[in-house]
């Protein structure tokens, strides 16, 4: 296992070096075991990942989106997915989360795909490089 300081060197802060911690005493002691979570649906996965510290519904959305290519997520709490969604769609700032997950449901049953176009747009109109 790697110690604090080789977590540091690796751009962990102290919160995260806590949570990957956590994570790995889950993992270590079997509580969630990595290899079954692909057979589970989204919603047991949601329910065993987010008793782990560190570990909110953005992190297990974008889980189930980029490690098990599923392909109806859209992750609310994504800043530039739903930034890009208020774009595209001439919706105001403050609109509801309500609102925004009712336009995503036209999208089904590819909203992970959807994610990924708002994404790309938003990367384009804020000239992001990488």
């Amino acid at each position: 296992m790697l110690s604090d300081i080789e977590l540091r060197e690796c751009y962990f802060s102290r919160q995260k070096t806590s949570y990957v911690r956590d994570l790995a005493e889950f993992v270590f002691s079997k509580r969630i075991i990595l290899g079954d979570l692909a057979s589970k649906s989204d919603q047991m996965i949601r329910e065993d990942l987010i008793t782990v510290k560190g570990i909110g519904n953005w992190t297990v959305d974008i889980f189930l989106i980029m490690a098990l290519h599923r392909a109806d997520i859209f992750p609310l709490g994504d800043l530039a997915a739903v930034k890009s969604l208020k774009k595209i769609k001439k919706l105001p700032v403050d609109t509801s989360n309500d609102k925004i997950l009712s336009v995503s449901k036209s999208w089904r049953p590819f909203r992970s795909i959807a994610t990924m176009l708002l994404w790309h747009s938003y990367i384009q109109e804020n000239n992001i490089k990488f």
